[in-house]
């Protein structure tokens, strides 16, 4: 049974696009268990947190940033509801809200958002790469380059790209394929990281002494803010369910699965560092920073005999690994080709293959990640750089639900946020605005900065705008070399709400 419904009451059995179309094959407990990447992101970047906040900084920093994160993604439900048709999630939101001021928002916002999802995959890949080398050939040392220098080749960047290489292939056979993907890799990553929330407690080997509190003064409390920034590339990414909106069944999918996403990963982010701060002493988590440390919680917490066992449990945390790996080349790949449906960058981006996915942008993901490896020895300059348009694009997001309340008031909204929220979007706006000064200003607090500075800033942070500003020379090119139109700054043309059909249940 379907329902005729304004655009906003929810999706339609499939979304025209041209001659082929997105198709509605997901429920909203798809949308949660795609959100379970976000612990594996956590797991990439917290062994570096440890050596700067001290552990108990590191747990109280980290769930922080994700109550921010799930903060967002509550008032994230509006926009959503308001626009299921569009792929691509909180950048074209922000893209709908801030046109009528300035046209150059949405292409910033959908290139910073991009990039962030997509270093997913150098990041994780880099990871993966490295467990496997510590735990199966910690005596490898091949190598092509010098350490630090770009072109530097090791054994886990090549496994890396293999990795990027194989998501790439599964993805691009269809939706359906990820998801199930998702539901076996999501699955078994739940098992290590339960062994490492709650194993310490269990076999004994969590210690309280381990847990110390270090950041104190003015150094302290900013480099923890630079830290927040930083671990908003994380912990933010429970929005992604709202990319898929135009995929989901029925009309209130997207708020439960942004709803679920958000609190259980609140959880996660708490009692994940708390294990492996209370099972591992400090240096053995600074000597395992690029993601060995994981592999050492689990050999402590299964016992320093259980060579096969702890194989085991590190083979499942590779799986969930490869897991965030396939939702980020979702998520990337509809964030492209979104933008442009939305006539926002080169038309070559928006087609859709015979499977009804974005191909194209999904192999554009791929090889830019590739290159990422090529050129970066550290996850953490990696996500440094691309961080910068991912929190830049949830303040113009934010701000956006802001506008559309004032420019849009009659739009259909089937779920309305009251005046609580509002203020609370308008306060979050202005808290990732803070953090983005204070983590680009004082990144090099961190210790894993190159110590090379343009301008007072760290060298490794300008590849950043550098994507940013390549997102706005593709707008001018789409627009005024591809569709032949005048440049304009800003864009006041009235839009309807079309009428489309949904499933019923």
């Amino acid at each position: 049974m379907s329902e005729k419904q304004h655009e906003s009451w929810g999706g339609a059995p499939f979304i025209e696009v041209e001659d082929r179309q997105l198709l509605q094959t997901l429920r909203w407990y798809d949308g949660f268990v795609v959100s379970l990447a976000c612990p594996s992101f956590l797991l990439g970047a917290m062994g570096f947190t440890f050596a700067s906040l001290g552990t108990w900084g590191t747990v109280v920093f980290w769930t922080i940033s994700m109550l921010i994160g799930a903060l967002m993604a509550f008032i994230y439900q509006e926009p959503a509801m308001m626009f299921p048709d569009k792929s691509g999630g909180i950048a074209l939101y922000a893209n709908e809200g801030w046109k009528r001021y300035t046209t150059l928002a949405g292409p910033i916002a959908t290139f910073g958002y991009w990039f962030a999802w997509s270093a997913v995959l150098a990041i994780n890949g880099f990871l993966i790469g490295n467990l496997v080398v510590a735990q199966w050939l910690p005596e490898n040392t091949w190598e092509i380059g010098s350490a630090g220098a770009p072109g530097h080749i090791t054994l886990a960047k090549i496994i890396g790209i293999i990795c990027i290489a194989a998501i790439w292939l599964v993805n691009t056979r269809g939706m359906r394929i990820g998801v199930n993907l998702t539901y076996v890799t999501g699955a078994l990553l739940m098992i290590p990281l339960a062994v490492v929330m709650f194993g310490g407690f269990a076999t004994g080997n969590f210690h309280s002494s381990n847990l110390t509190w270090t950041v104190e003064g003015t150094d302290g409390w900013t480099l923890g803010l630079v830290w927040l920034y930083l671990m908003g590339w994380s912990s933010y990414g429970v929005e992604t369910v709202a990319a898929f909106a135009p995929e989901y069944k029925q009309k209130h999918d997207t708020r439960k699965a942004l709803l679920s996403a958000s609190g259980f990963s609140l959880l996660i982010y708490f009692f994940v560092p708390l294990g492996v701060a209370g099972t591992l002493t400090d240096k053995e988590i600074s000597d395992g920073a690029t993601g060995a440390y994981i592999v050492t919680a689990l050999q402590k917490i299964i016992g320093g005999g259980s060579g096969a066992l702890s194989s085991i449990f590190l083979i499942l945390l590779i799986a969930g690994l490869l897991l965030a790996m396939n939702t980020a080349t979702m998520d990337g790949s509809r964030a492209l080709y979104g933008i442009s449906r939305e006539g926002l960058t080169v038309k070559w981006l928006g087609v859709l293959n015979k499977h009804h996915v974005p191909e194209r942008a999904m192999t554009v993901d791929s090889l830019f990640n590739i290159l990422l490896l090529i050129i970066f020895d550290s996850n953490l300059i990696i996500f440094a750089a691309s961080n910068l348009g991912y929190i830049l694009c949830h303040v113009l997001a934010l701000t956006a639900v802001l506008l559309l309340r004032k420019d849009r008031p009659n739009w259909p909204r089937p779920y309305k946020l009251n005046g609580f929220w509002l203020v609370m979007a308008a306060l979050l706006a202005a808290l990732n605005l803070v953090l983005i000064f204070f983590g680009i200003w004082y990144f090099d607090l961190t210790g894993y900065a190159s110590g090379a500075m343009i301008f007072g800033i760290s060298r490794e942070l300008f590849l950043g705008p550098l994507v940013l500003l390549i997102g706005v020379a593709f707008y001018v090119y789409r627009r005024v070399g591809q569709d032949k139109k005048k440049f304009i700054w800003v864009d006041k043309s009235e839009q309807i709400p079309p009428v489309v059909e949904f499933h019923q249940s």
